[in-house]
C-alpha cells in the first residue's frame, strides 16, 4: 500500500514497532510490513524513527511539491545491484544500442496511444470520425520508427521528433473528447493552464517517483539517459523509461472527466494557472493509486502495473549487466591492450 500524508500537521512516528499517523485527534497505526512507500504532499511532522524503520524495511519515502513532481526522498544505504549494471548502462549510452532502448520505449509509448484512441472511438460513436483521423496519422508515425537508421548522426533527433508529432495528435485527440466545461488546448505543466493538465500533471509526479524507486532498486543509475538531454539534476533515464507508463496517467485522468467526477473546487488559482487543492489530490490519488493497483494480464502473469514497473526495471537491468559482461577483455590481446 501507499501511505499518503496531505494534511497540514499530520504527524508520523513509531508505535509498537509499526507506524502512527495522527491527524488531529485521530490515530491509526500501519504495519511497515503492508507499506511500499510513504507520498508526502504537506507540511507534516516526521519522526526519525519513522523515517529509520522506513529505510530498514526499504519504504520509499517521497516528498511532493504543489504540482505533485517529487523533490526529495529518502532511500536506505544499500545499493540495489551491482557496478556492472551501471558500467553496461554507460556503455550502452555511448551508442546504438541505447538508442535502440530508447526507440523500443517510444514505439510501447505510440502503441498505447493508439490503442487507447481506439477504445475512445468506439465508446464515442459521434467523436468517432474524428478520433480515427489521429489514429492513422499516429499509426503512420509509429510505421517510420523501425526505419530509423539509428547508427546515423542525428539518428535521436529524428527520433524525438517523431514522438513529439506523436504527441500533439494524440492530445489533439484526447482534447476533442473532453466535456465542455474542462476544455484544454494542448500540454501545460509549470504551472497547469487547465485543469486536464493540473490532474495529469500530478498523476505524471506520482508516476516519475515510482519509476526512480524502481531504477535504483534495480541498480540503474537515474541521471544517465539514453534519449532524453542528460542536463544538470535531470533524471535522464527516469524521463526515458516512464515513456510506457505514461498511458496511465493519462488514462486516468480522462476517465476522472468522463465519468463526471471532476468539479471545479477541487482547484485552486494560481498565478498564470491552476494547482489542485487538498481535496483535488485526494480524489486524484485515490483514483489513480486504484488504477495503478489492479492487477492486468502482463507477459503471462497477472500483476499490477505499479509493480510492472519494477518488474520491467529489473529485466532492464539484467539486460545492460549482460552488455558489460559481453564487453569484458577474455582473449589475452583484449587483455594487453586494456589500459
Amino acid at each position: 500500500m501507499q501511505l499518503v500524508l496531505n494534511t497540514p500537521g499530520a504527524y508520523l512516528r513509531v508505535k509498537d514497532g509499526c507506524f502512527f499517523v495522527k491527524v488531529g485527534e485521530a490515530g491509526q497505526i500501519v504495519s511497515p510490513k503492508k507499506v511500499e512507500s510513504i507520498l508526502i504532499t504537506a507540511a507534516v511532522q516526521l519522526s526519525s524513527d519513522a523515517l529509520q524503520m522506513a529505510a530498514e524495511h526499504n519504504i520509499d519515502v517521497v516528498f511532493l511539491d504543489k504540482f505533485g513532481d517529487p523533490f526529495g526522498r529518502l532511500w536506505h544505504a544499500k545499493l540495489g545491484s551491482t557496478a556492472r549494471i551501471r558500467r553496461g548502462q554507460l556503455i550502452a549510452s555511448t551508442g546504438a544500442e541505447g538508442l535502440q532502448y530508447a526507440r523500443r520505449w517510444v514505439e510501447q509509448k505510440l502503441d498505447n496511444q493508439a490503442e487507447f484512441l481506439t477504445t475512445l472511438a468506439n465508446k464515442r460513436p459521434a467523436k468517432q470520425e474524428k478520433l480515427q483521423e489521429c489514429l492513422v496519422q499516429l499509426r503512420e508515425l509509429r510505421g517510420k520508427l523501425p526505419e530509423i537508421d539509428l547508427a546515423l548522426p542525428g539518428a535521436a533527433d529524428t527520433l524525438r521528433g517523431l514522438e513529439g508529432t506523436a504527441g500533439r495528435i494524440y492530445f489533439e485527440a484526447l482534447s476533442y473528447v473532453q466535456p465542455e466545461q474542462f476544455p484544454f488546448q494542448g500540454r501545460s505543466r509549470r504551472p497547469a493552464k487547465d485543469e486536464f493538465n493540473c490532474i495529469l500533471n500530478y498523476c505524471y509526479g506520482v508516476l516519475y517517483g515510482l519509476v526512480e524507486r524502481a531504477c535504483i532498486l534495480s541498480g540503474l543509475e537515474p541521471y544517465l539517459g539514453f534519449f532524453h538531454a542528460d542536463n544538470y539534476n535531470k533524471k535522464a533515464l527516469v524521463f526515458d523509461l516512464i515513456e510506457p507508463y505514461r498511458i496511465w496517467a493519462e488514462e486516468t485522468t480522462v476517465y476522472l472527466f468522463s465519468q463526471r467526477q471532476v468539479k471545479k473546487e477541487l482547484f485552486d488559482p494560481l498565478q498564470n494557472g491552476l494547482t489542485l487543492n487538498k481535496e483535488g489530490k485526494q480524489a486524484v490519488i485515490a483514483a489513480f493509486n486504484e488504477r495503478l493497483d489492479t492487477p492486468i494480464r502482463y507477459k503471462g502473469r497477472n500483476i499490477s502495473r505499479r509493480n510492472i514497473i519494477q518488474f520491467d526495471c529489473q529485466a532492464f537491468a539484467q539486460e545492460l549487466l549482460k552488455i558489460d559482461l559481453q564487453r569484458e577483455p577474455d582473449t589475452p590481446e583484449a587483455v594487453e591492450g586494456a589500459d
